[in-house]
């Protein structure tokens, strides 16, 4: 059995942060997808997925990511990436959906990123 785990590290508001660990393959991926959405539908619109400890992603994890996007904009929310492994990254850098999935290099950087007022002061 393949080790996943989607843990709620921090919500607040329309706001939810949550850690993944182990690996997104065709055995994890609906369940990486089917929590994420729950937090969604929890009214945690605005999501912000810690990759830190994913160990391995394949196709069907990253599917599973464009997917979570679609239902946070469907929701007018956000999907932000944090400390994501190198390997993701570069395959969002080449399908060009790192224009899309915004990436941090930690969680507490897009949780900073995130807050209205520190967003208008640097911008």
């Amino acid at each position: 059995m393949t080790d996943f785990r989607l843990t709620a590290q921090h919500t607040d508001g329309d706001l939810a942060l949550a850690r993944v660990a182990g690996e997104l393959d065709v055995a994890t991926a609906p369940q990486l997808r089917a929590q994420a959405l729950a937090l969604i539908e929890q009214g945690h619109r605005h999501l912000i997925l810690d990759l830190g400890a994913v160990t391995f992603c394949d196709s069907s994890g990253f599917n599973a990511l464009v997917g979570i996007l679609r239902c946070a904009q469907t929701a007018d929310g956000t999907l932000v990436l944090a400390a994501v492994p190198d390997r993701l990254k570069r395959l969002l850098d080449l399908t060009g959906l790192s224009t899309l999935l915004p990436a941090h290099p930690t969680a507490t950087h897009a949780l900073v990123a995130h807050t209205p007022s520190q967003n208008t002061a640097t911008a």
